[in-house]
């Protein structure tokens, strides 16, 4: 592909993009390889330079572009080089005319970036949400140590013990330390939580919104197996991916639950006032982790936000009749914003009056309202908020 083909491309690609993030449709990575998939023609070179394109743009445009050409455009706008691609080459864009839209600049749409400043960030904190965040792995505890690992590459020793981080694209996934289950993929600010969890061998503990599993793993390398442990989610895809995935990390995961949405304590029942820990690794905008998915500050809208802030009370209520006399409700979110967060874990307590918070110890992060929270900026990790409650004994 000659590189103004490749800005026709980015703008091909975008125009699917703009749609599917304003319908909460399918995310853009897999709309890129989706593209690719039918276009056998272009390299590795064409793929990786389109796909640079596209996130290029996306990083740019807060509020959300008008069309893939108009995002492409504010790039020119700011790339001399990308402009002068805008010259009718075949299989290129059509140059600029006089009076065609631009798409707008910023970090985020304008209510959300005020949403972001109320709560407590600045400039410079919102705009590393949009960096091109790092690659970091979990060496898995249950078969390997990460002094001692051999891997492709040498990757740079974090504050979680078991973490090394490399460079954004390296293919981990490929290698065979990843299908030996010795790694796995896992952002510092995710191990250091676990890591930080007031659990001991041989207690029982709830992983509430479980997903495909990756918390859940990590516990159980943390307690050598060495405890019970209950995945569950309404999620019947990503929850099919835990079983393979524990068998190859060497985990074990006593009970994987499906729960009925709105209908949960059906499934969960026999746990009822019996865990040591309920960790609620909660639904939420996943602002914190825009340097990895940046289209998602255009997925989410105040409707969005609200029903997200209604569904991270519910699972918090689930949580609290899970939890034992004197037990621990963790709360985790990888949002940035503290109607996520604080304003969460206050309403908790408006509902739930004679809970306690307790705080939990880690090498980074700072405290924020009832809770704590790691940054890109700050603790280079994906944004979260968390926060641990103790159960009236």
């Amino acid at each position: 592909m000659i590189p103004a083909a490749r800005v026709q491309a980015a703008i091909e690609l975008l125009d699917t993009i703009i749609p599917a993030a304003r319908s909460k449709g399918a995310p853009a990575d897999r709309i890129i390889a989706e593209y690719f998939r039918t276009r056998r023609y272009a390299g590795s070179k064409d793929r990786r330079a389109v796909r640079d394109l596209v996130y290029q743009a996306i990083r740019l445009c807060g509020p959300v572009p008008e069309t893939g050409r108009a995002a492409m455009l504010a790039v020119a706008g700011q790339d001399a080089a990308i402009a002068a691609l805008f010259d009718g080459s075949p299989h290129g864009p059509t140059p600029k005319v006089d009076g065609e839209v631009v798409a707008k600049t910023g970090l985020a749409p304008k209510w959300l970036a005020t949403a972001l400043r109320a709560s407590g960030l600045g400039g410079p904190e919102i705009a590393a949400l949009l960096d091109r965040a790092p690659l970091d792995i979990r060496v898995n505890a249950l078969k390997a140590d990460c002094a001692t690992i051999a891997l492709p590459e040498t990757g740079e020793p974090l504050s979680a013990p078991q973490a090394l981080r490399f460079a954004a694209g390296t293919q981990v996934e490929q290698w065979d330390a990843f299908a030996q289950g010795l790694i796995e993929v896992q952002d510092l600010g995710s191990q250091l939580i676990i890591d930080a969890l007031p659990v001991a061998p041989g207690d029982t503990i709830v992983d509430l919104c479980a997903g495909g599993g990756g918390k859940t793993l990590a516990l159980a390398a943390k307690l050598g197996n060495a405890v019970s442990i209950v995945a569950a989610d309404t999620d019947k895809r990503r929850l099919g991916n835990l079983a393979p995935r524990a068998e190859r990390a060497g985990a074990q995961i006593d009970h994987i639950v499906l729960l009925d949405p709105m209908r949960e304590m059906r499934a969960l029942g026999n746990w009822a006032g019996k865990a040591d820990v309920v960790l609620v690794d909660a639904p939420c905008s996943g602002s914190g982790t825009w340097r990895r998915s940046p289209e998602g500050r255009w997925r989410l809208d105040p409707a969005e936000l609200k029903r997200l802030n209604a569904l991270q009370d519910h699972v918090l209520d689930i949580g609290s009749y899970l939890v034992k006399p004197g037990g621990t409700l963790v709360f985790v979110t990888c949002s940035m914003l503290d109607a996520e967060g604080t304003d969460r874990i206050a309403a908790f307590h408006t509902r739930h009056p004679g809970w306690e918070a307790q705080g939990l110890t880690l090498p980074l992060g700072r405290t924020h309202g009832a809770g704590s929270r790691l940054e890109p900026l700050h603790d280079g990790t994906d944004g979260f908020f968390f926060a641990s409650l103790r159960s009236p004994c």
